[in-house]
């Protein structure tokens, strides 16, 4: 069992989850044939574009409401090599939190269902002159109320 990155809440939803699929590429392997490291985050953004573009919270979708989400950490563990040729799995998992950012956990597993590589990272949430919002705005707090009511499923 893999221990959770961020704790949940009491009473709060269940969090939200995209996967995607990919082969790895001979560009993203070292010269030993494994998938070099700082390849990793581009997988997670992978599948956080897929989770965060599903529930309408993409990129574009923050920048027409004149928001950006900038990642403020990014963790990884390794636990296995991925290598060229192979097909993987990348889950992000959305957590709840009222907070005006971005909670994403992510799991990458191989082809036999292995678990990899798990990693997490916290986006904040901006305005347009880059000044740090301490409140959801609008349309963000509308997606939590509509998370909570559980019409996100």
């Amino acid at each position: 069992m893999i221990t959770p990155y961020f704790n949940t809440e009491e009473g709060a939803p269940a969090p939200l989850r995209a996967a995607v699929s990919g082969r790895v590429r001979f560009e993203e392997v070292d010269p030993l044939g494994i998938v070099w490291h700082g390849r990793y985050a581009s997988y997670f953004e992978d599948a956080r574009v897929a989770l965060t573009d599903r529930y309408g919270i993409g990129y574009l979708d923050l920048y027409e409401k004149e928001v950006v989400a900038p990642v403020r950490k990014l963790h990884a563990d390794y636990f296995r090599s991925l290598r060229f040729g192979e097909t993987f799995t990348v889950e992000a998992v959305l957590h709840w939190t009222e907070a005006p950012c971005l909670n994403m956990e992510f799991t990458i597993q191989n082809e036999a269902r292995e678990v990899t590589t798990t990693g997490y990272t916290v986006q904040l949430m901006l305005d347009a002159d880059r000044n740090l919002l301490l409140l959801p705005p609008p349309f963000y707090r509308a997606f939590l109320d509509r998370w909570r009511r559980g019409g996100l499923a």
